[in-house]
């Protein structure tokens, strides 16, 4: 670069607006030899030491106030391996620099997540632990093709957006840097200037684990280890066999005498020989996903890949989920691809354009909710509930997804008057995105994990909810019965007097009986709201 180019591109990066800080930062080759150019904010010395000497090699001038320094050394003719001794007044602090590692970090198989088919894209992206030669340090990825910077801030770097500016892969819109002084336990965020400028913080949507409530940053933490499927898997979730499956809220199941929430680790101890007590085949957790509000128990979840911190760590819901199978008990998960919340820190409007919801409120909201629609017919938003279905699976040996709320992400018009949805492109109500999104969750899980079930939570007659997706099902192992649940209850409800009257409500349910595979559910759903107990639900007083 010619001087006054240079200049510009440093003001650029001074400015939080360069897309590609490896091009002005780090080590370079010029005629006589080696540039090491370093944006240290506030800092009022930078030494570079040779790394394997500890030599001093050179002090970097400061061209500009805001922190901007540059060397060169005529000692050496190709790049080399340097730190960084960086002082704060009389604090000083030895580090690698980031954007000495200015290759290509790594191949992400971006067509398959373009395309919507990258089953474990949370092995690319988000936080992770690696090695990059002799080096240990933190590999960072998130998907934001639209914002105009983003850059790493977190316990390393003391929050400071300007300190480590990430790379754009312009080629799938996903920017990375990999920080060789960030560590496993350190909290961290993204920050971004977004398409329109503003400056906003958000946690990252592929966080193995999340800060406790109400705090909302990410955490570096290892990936999950897989669970290989062996026997006592291919046991609790045989088809021909009886399921009996006990529904449970880890937050409220059972509290401690001070009202505090059991760890995952006293759950196994104390809910898994319950469970087996009481006959059941499997529990049934309702979400675990990390979510921010309490009361919602975990159906507006805004950190998919993270077990909430609520109870734990990750290790330790796996822990919770080892000992369910070590006594034979299955696990599903309730799962909730149809919507999430709109908190500042999540996923809407994620680098200021609407990137993982429609953009039309009239399909990318839920005004019952006051939640977002995520945008099925966006591939990378397709592959991000995708590949989060097989992650807990893959890394936590989950038996089953039950998903939540299946009716809303049909039906266009679910919920809505006249005049506020939009039709599908031949005219109609079926949100035809979502029904492909759904088929192709179902057949992929089905090819990758064929031991593991999917239930929908579907309230409505749609067709074919657990026929194959080769026949134009959706290709769900079960759909939950609604039907059978309100008639039911409803019958229960009745003076035995007039019970005679309404056998019909117990009948009804035979005349669809086979149309689909039923499960059978007296759910959450039916004691929350005022709606009462099963006791409160039957005729007459307490004694009756």
């Amino acid at each position: 670069l010619q001087k006054n180019e240079l200049r510009e591109e440093i003001n650029k990066v001074i400015a939080g607006k360069c897309d590609d800080p490896f091009s002005i930062l780090g080590i370079h080759t010029i005629p006589d030899g080696m540039e090491i150019r370093a944006f240290i904010p506030e800092a009022t010395q930078v030494h570079v030491l040779h790394k394997e000497t500890g030599k001093k090699l050179i002090t970097l001038e400061k061209i500009d106030d805001k922190g901007f320094f540059i060397g060169k050394t005529k000692q050496f003719k190709k790049p080399f391996p340097y730190l960084l001794d960086i002082h704060w007044g009389d604090y000083h602090e030895i580090r690698e620099d980031p954007y000495r590692f200015w290759i290509l970090l790594q191949e992400i198989d971006s067509w398959l997540i373009s395309e919507g088919k990258h089953l474990r894209a949370y092995e690319k992206l988000g936080a992770h632990p690696i090695t990059l030669g002799d080096v240990q340090g933190v590999m960072f990825a998130v998907w934001a093709p639209n914002a105009k910077r983003v850059a790493v801030v977190g316990d390393f770097n003391f929050w400071d957006g300007r300190q480590n500016p990430m790379r754009l892969r312009k080629e799938m819109g996903v920017w990375e840097l990999f920080i060789p002084y960030a560590r496993i336990g350190q909290l961290y965020k993204y920050e971004l200037i977004d398409h329109n400028d503003h400056l906003i913080l958000k946690a990252d949507p592929y966080a193995f684990c999340t800060e406790l409530r109400p705090n909302t940053a990410s955490q570096i933490v290892n990936l999950p280890a897989k669970v290989s499927q062996g026997k006592v898997h291919d046991k609790i979730t045989h088809f021909d066999s009886p399921v009996s499956i006990y529904e449970v809220h880890l937050g409220s199941w059972k509290r401690h005498e001070d009202h505090s929430w059991l760890t995952y680790r006293e759950l196994a101890e104390q809910l898994i020989p319950y469970v087996q007590e009481m006959g059941f085949t499997h529990i049934e957790l309702m979400p675990v996903m990390e979510h921010p509000f309490d009361a919602s128990w975990g159906y507006q979840p805004i950190g998919l890949f993270s077990p909430t911190s609520r109870f734990g760590s990750p290790d330790d819901f796996a822990f919770l989920i080892q000992t369910a199978h070590a006594a034979g008990i299955g696990v599903i998960l309730d799962w909730v691809p149809g919507h999430f919340p709109k908190d500042a820190h999540g996923l809407r409007r994620f680098d200021g354009t609407p990137l993982y919801e429609y953009a039309d409120p009239r399909e990318g909201e839920h005004t019952d909710w006051d939640t977002m629609i995520y945008n099925y017919g966006r591939y990378e938003v397709k592959n991000y509930l995708l590949t989060n279905a097989c992650y807990w699976i893959d890394r936590f040996g989950i038996d089953g997804l039950r998903f939540d709320a299946v009716a809303s992400m049909l039906y266009r018009d679910y919920s809505r008057s006249s005049g506020e949805w939009l039709p599908n492109k031949y005219g109609g109500r079926e949100n035809l995105e979502a029904i492909e999104f759904l088929r192709e969750t179902n057949m992929a899980i089905g090819k990758q994990f064929p031991n593991a079930v999917t239930i929908a939570e579907e309230s409505t007659d749609f067709p074919g909810v657990t026929l194959p997706p080769e026949h134009r099902g959706l290709g769900f192992h079960y759909k939950w019965n609604m039907g059978w649940m309100h008639d039911s209850l409803n019958y229960f409800k009745l003076d035995p007097l007039y019970r005679k009257h309404h056998h019909h409500l117990i009948t009804f349910g035979m005349l669809y009986a086979y149309s689909e595979n039923f499960v059978l559910p007296i759910s959450h759903d039916e004691v929350v709201y005022g709606k009462g107990s099963l006791l409160r639900k039957m005729s007459g007083d307490v004694w009756q």
